[in-house]
């Protein structure tokens, strides 16, 4: 269901962050908060808002066909059962609703994720799926490339919330190894709509947030003791330096650039995207992108990004030509938004996206626009998110509001996919709505998602 909140602030009135799901959040902006009817819709964060600002300066069931990764001697069915236990909490967990009391944030509960038998006997642990619980809602996350921890973002409804480093054993891994490092959990101003750790992992180690601006935190991961220190917040990069506008619009998203670290794109609901130069702390370019707000973005080249916008539009930029855009599809539906988009990093030619309130991934060719080269429709739910494989050019995985978490392998040419469409190589039912999922370099053989209050470590 969706739930909207409204949060004030200096300078500031109120605004809507709409989210399906179990749970909500808000950031601060120019905007008036409407509730929308309870109903299936995407878990990714929508802002719908009705935004004023000054317009920026010109400037896991095992099918019959095996998964074609790389070899590996633990790749079979990673299911899990549906069980009483995860029905009971598809309702906010409590501490999510209680603002007074911050402390049991310190206090996660590592897991181990169980197939539990219809009767609710003993169950034996998943060996290829490792569970940590946290205190409160989960939305963000991240893998860093450098070391083995995961970056999770509260998702409460309130001004305070807080990430929290998750490390884990990719070699040996174990439910106990599987756990919160509080030492180097921070707070952090409203929820984040997304993280990411620099892809560089010889670079400088910083983890990047957004919401009601960008923040780049200084994280070392040499040492994730319980005596470690925690990250340090290093900048902070919003709007405001960017144009006249006294108001601060809430960022979707943002996407760090592999190939050029030092340039790092948002999404606003301004209807502008903003690449920032974070060596030098400044605006490169500021772009408006779309008619309505800019719900992702997400980079190909260097200087080449797309993003997608509830305008319903799929739009790609080139830096080297800021006056135009190509438009690689739209919706199908009249004012259908848009509002996940993933770029294939091993096949650039090819990219995923999502609709508003929609079961199908639709996958694009940029060099055919207009019409999608295949659409992925083996969902009984809401996509919520979507990540190409980073080691495979046609594998890809999707997950929704039906809990699962499905690993597709398109043909080699995807336009070949049948009008009935194919089914997923692998599932995973997670026993309720998957919020987020990650799927990186850093990490091939691993995935995360989030689960409510809980993240779930897969081994594919």
């Amino acid at each position: 269901m969706t739930i909207p909140i409204a949060f004030s602030g200096q300078n500031l009135t109120r605004t809507t962050l709409l989210c399906s799901g179990n749970s909500s959040v808000l950031l601060p902006c120019a905007a008036h908060c409407t509730r929308r009817p309870a109903a299936p819709s995407i878990s990714t964060l929508v802002l719908t808002c009705q935004v004023s600002v000054h317009p920026p300066p010109a400037g896991v069931h095992e099918t019959t066909r095996a998964l074609k990764l790389p070899p590996h001697p633990r790749r079979k069915t990673i299911t899990q059962a549906r069980s009483p236990s995860s029905q009971r909490h598809k309702s906010t967990p409590k501490s999510t609703r209680n603002r007074a009391n911050p402390l049991p944030m310190d206090q996660p509960k590592p897991t181990p994720s169980a197939a539990a038998s219809p009767a609710g006997a003993d169950a034996a642990p998943n060996p290829y799926a490792f569970t940590c619980e946290l205190p409160h809602s989960i939305y963000a996350l991240a893998f860093s490339p450098s070391a083995p921890v995961l970056a999770a973002g509260s998702f409460l409804e309130d001004l305070h919330n807080r990430v929290s480093l998750l490390c884990f054993d990719s070699v040996h891994p174990t439910a106990a190894s599987f756990r919160a490092v509080p030492s180097l959990s921070f707070d952090h101003p409203y929820p984040p709509t997304k993280l990411q750790f620099n892809p560089r992992a010889a670079s400088t180690p910083l983890l990047a947030s957004s919401s009601d601006a960008l923040r780049l935190w200084h994280a070392p991961l040499d040492d994730l003791s319980a005596s470690a220190p925690a990250p340090e917040l290093r900048s902070v990069l919003d709007n405001r330096k960017a144009s006249a506008s006294d108001f601060c619009a809430p960022l979707t998203s943002f996407d760090w650039n592999e190939i050029e670290p030092r340039r790092i794109g948002t999404a606003s609901i301004d209807t502008t995207c903003t690449v920032w130069d974070i060596e030098r702390g400044v605006v490169e370019t500021q772009l408006i992108a779309h008619d309505k707000a800019v719900h992702d973005i997400a980079w190909g080249e260097a200087g080449v990004f797309a993003s997608v916008s509830a305008d319903g539009s799929v739009r790609v930029f080139d830096l080297r030509d800021k006056e135009h855009s190509t438009i690689v599809y739209e919706s199908p539906r009249p004012d259908t938004p848009l509002l996940r988009l993933a770029w294939n990093r091993y096949d650039l030619r090819y990219m995923a996206a999502l609709l508003m309130d929609s079961n199908a991934v639709v996958v694009l060719d940029i060099r055919a626009p207009g019409v999608p080269v295949a659409e992925l429709h083996r969902h009984g739910g809401c996509v919520n998110a979507v990540a190409w494989a980073p080691q495979a050019a046609r594998h890809l995985c999707s997950a929704g509001d039906d809990g699962q978490a499905l690993i597709w392998e398109l043909p080699e040419a995807p336009a070949a996919v049948p009008p009935e469409g194919i089914d997923p190589v692998l599932v995973y039912d997670a026993g309720a709505e998957i919020n987020q999922l990650q799927w990186v370099a850093g990490h091939p053989d691993w995935m995360g998602i989030s689960i409510e209050n809980k993240v779930q470590l897969l081994r594919v």
